[in-house]
C-alpha cells in the first residue's frame, strides 16, 4: 500500500426513488483482502471476493447465500433474518473460506449475536465517510479503548477518529483491531459502512486473480464466535 496519508475516493452520489443517496463507503476499502464480508444498513449481509476461492460458491450458496455478479464483482447475499440465524449462516461460511485464505475482514453487524449481549445500543459506533471513519463510544471504557488503539477525540469531544498518516489498509486494521478488542472485553460494537441497500454496493476496482490453492497468512480479522 502507499506510505501518502489516507485519503479514500468517495464514490458519487446516485438516484434512488427520487432522492440522491450520499455514497460514504470507498471502492479501496471493499477491494483491500480477498473476503470481505459485511452489511447494509437495510439488513442484508453481504460476501465480497476480490480473488478466485475453490469452493467459495458452494460454501457460500449451502449457507443460504445467493451468488450475483454485481458491477464487476463476485457477490453472495444473505436477506435480513433473525440475528442468530445469520450470525448461524455467516459463521459456517466464514470458516469454510478460513480453509483456502486468511486475508478476510468481517464488519458485518447483521452477524453479531451473543445469547449473552445485553439490551440498548452498541458501546462503540463505527460509521465511514468521507474518505475515513468516525466512531462515537457510550462509557468509558469504550473511550479508554479507542485510545488505546490510537483513535484520537475530535475538537467537540463527540466523536473519535483514527490518527493521521494511515493508508487505506491501516484504516482498515485500525477498526478491525478495535472492533476485535471490544469483543474480548465484553463490549458491543457496530460498524456502519454507509451503503443503503445491496445495488448501492459500488464496483469493484481489483481484477480478481487466480484461484486460490492453499492457505494464506496474511494477517486477517475473522467474526468471533459469542
Amino acid at each position: 500500500m502507499s506510505d501518502t496519508p489516507l485519503h479514500l475516493v468517495p464514490v458519487r452520489s446516485r438516484q434512488a426513488k427520487g432522492r440522491r443517496i450520499p455514497w460514504t463507503t470507498t471502492v479501496s476499502l471493499l477491494d483491500i483482502p480477498d473476503v470481505f464480508i459485511g452489511s447494509t444498513d437495510d439488513g442484508h449481509t453481504f460476501v465480497i471476493l476480490n480473488r478466485r476461492i475453490s469452493d467459495a460458491d458452494r460454501l457460500l450458496t449451502e449457507a443460504g447465500f445467493h451468488p450475483r455478479e454485481h458491477h464487476g464483482r463476485r457477490l453472495y447475499l444473505l436477506p435480513p433474518g433473525t440475528v442468530q440465524d445469520v450470525h448461524e449462516r455467516a459463521g459456517v461460511a466464514m470458516y469454510g473460506l478460513l480453509a483456502h485464505t486468511h486475508d478476510l475482514v468481517d464488519l458485518s453487524w447483521t452477524t453479531r449475536w451473543s445469547p449473552d449481549q445485553p439490551a440498548g445500543g452498541p458501546d462503540l459506533r463505527f460509521q465511514f465517510g468521507d474518505g475515513t471513519v468516525a466512531v462515537t463510544a457510550s462509557t468509558a471504557a469504550a473511550r479508554l479503548l479507542l485510545e488505546q488503539h490510537g483513535f484520537v477525540s475530535t475538537a467537540d469531544c463527540e466523536s473519535y477518529r483514527p490518527r493521521d498518516g494511515l493508508d487505506e489498509r491501516g484504516l482498515l486494521g485500525a477498526v478491525t483491531a478495535a472492533e476485535a478488542h471490544a469483543y474480548t472485553h465484553g463490549l458491543s460494537a457496530r460498524v456502519h459502512l454507509g451503503i443503503p441497500t445491496p445495488s448501492d454496493i459500488p464496483a469493484s476496482t481489483r481484477r480478481r486473480s487466480a484461484p486460490a490453492t492453499g492457505p494464506r497468512t496474511t494477517p486477517s480479522a475473522p467474526r468471533r464466535a459469542r
